[in-house]
């Protein structure tokens, strides 16, 4: 007799949630509980200050009266709350120089992980190929075969400061390509991708005649001198681009569940239509809690003060251990670390857990050009001395691997 899950879509075959087989990621079944129940620090979920108490004062007082209001007990329309779509409007007009209309080109979505689902889901039918630059965000390879399609990676390079090439997604390019998926900033390297790189890149999605999937999730996380180019704002693009937001990184309001989506009013169309069937209705207390920070988010300079120390101290540490290497992030909350001369990504994401008592990131989840590499989560814990001593304790473990294998003596 077959297996119940062999009648199911052949991706959905291989799926495994940690119930009947062990796994590693964090954010998979229960293995975060498992770890914090043994004292490791879970420095592998982007999730700013995670376990410390970290919400904005303006944004703690809204959600207090709103509850002792009552009203959040019930819905708001699936598409979203008006109020927060027109503040996420303004906010995009005046930080970006994008304008647009929040009746007819934002949805709002219960996070940027299903908004970025549902930005493929029209697109995608079995055996479109969608380009996804390598290292990226591990969902963004995931997705088009979960919807039938087909993964194709693009790689980059640490040379390159994990820049785009143009040239490897010409020489991806089939007549089955339907899709360019786009994660910028990038999660896991950092990078923060140039109007010069996107320009070159528009101009051959739009040759092309392909469709733009842009997950922005750290598309507030930039340090001095990198500068955020919405690819939708280029020639040709707009019309053919989904972005996808959110409030969990930048704001650092993870656990609010709060993402949304730009596009045109032709694309979004068919997204206000079939919202109730494919996410359904994001919580009315999270929607309207967070209008005070979409208004007024001067207190994200303060979180990049954070990382930006945190960045520089992980970055003179881990390049002082012999064997391991890395550079300094543009964006984000989190280093990625070259660990080649000490070992795979998995021994030492394992040796971490077991003998540092730090959870991180195997980059091999990120693309086939993450092996060898770590992410860590530098955003964790509000006390920098928490996050400094389990990167310490990171750079020890480093060091007596390094010695072990007669990297210095």
């Amino acid at each position: 007799m077959s297996s119940i899950k062999d009648k199911m879509r052949p991706f959905y075959r291989t799926t495994e949630g940690g119930l009947f087989s062990d796994v590693t990621k964090a954010d998979v079944g229960d293995v975060a509980e498992e770890m914090q129940r043994r004292g490791v620090a879970l420095m592998s979920w982007a999730d700013p200050f995670m376990p410390d108490p970290s919400i904005p004062k303006p944004v703690l007082d809204r959600a207090i009266e709103l509850l002792q209001g009552g009203f959040p007990a019930h819905y708001t329309m699936p598409i979203g709350s008006m109020k927060l779509k027109k503040a996420l409007a303004a906010r995009l007009e005046r930080k970006f120089g994008l304008k647009v209309d929040p009746a007819r080109n934002i949805l709002i979505n219960p996070g940027s992980d299903i908004g970025l689902m549902l930005a493929m889901t029209p697109w995608i039918e079995p055996g479109d190929e969608v380009l996804v630059h390598d290292p990226s965000y591990a969902s963004d390879f995931m997705n088009a075969e979960l919807l039938g399609g087909v993964t194709v990676r693009v790689p980059t390079y640490r040379e390159d400061g994990w820049h785009l090439r143009i040239e490897e997604y010409e020489k991806r390019l089939t007549p089955r390509t339907k899709m360019v998926l786009l994660n910028n900033p990038n999660n896991p390297t950092g990078t923060c991708y140039t109007k010069e790189e996107l320009t070159e890149l528009a101009a051959f999605i739009v040759k092309n005649d392909l469709i733009c999937v842009c997950d922005q999730a750290f598309e507030d996380c930039l340090f001095p001198g990198a500068e955020m180019t919405y690819i939708a704002s280029l020639p040709g693009m707009w019309e053919r681009t989904v972005t996808v937001c959110s409030c969990s990184k930048g704001m650092g309001l993870s656990g609010f569940r709060v993402g949304w989506m730009i596009a045109d009013d032709a694309v979004m169309d068919v997204f206000y239509g079939a919202a109730v069937n494919l996410q359904g209705a994001t919580s009315t207390l999270a929607q309207e809690a967070i209008i005070p920070a979409v208004e007024d988010d001067s207190f994200i300079q303060d979180y990049i003060q954070v990382y930006d120390r945190r960045r520089r101290y992980a970055y003179e540490l881990f390049n002082s251990c012999p064997g391991v290497s890395m550079d300094l992030p543009e964006a984000g909350f989190y280093a990625w670390i070259d660990v080649h001369e000490l070992g795979t990504s998995a021994e030492l994401t394992r040796l971490m857990a077991e003998e540092a008592l730090v959870s991180l990131n195997d980059g091999s989840f990120y693309g086939s050009q993450g092996e060898g590499y770590l992410r860590v989560i530098l955003a964790c814990f509000k006390d920098d001395a928490v996050c400094f001593a389990a990167l310490d304790r990171m750079a020890a473990l480093f060091r007596r691997l390094a010695k072990e294998k007669g990297l210095f003596s």
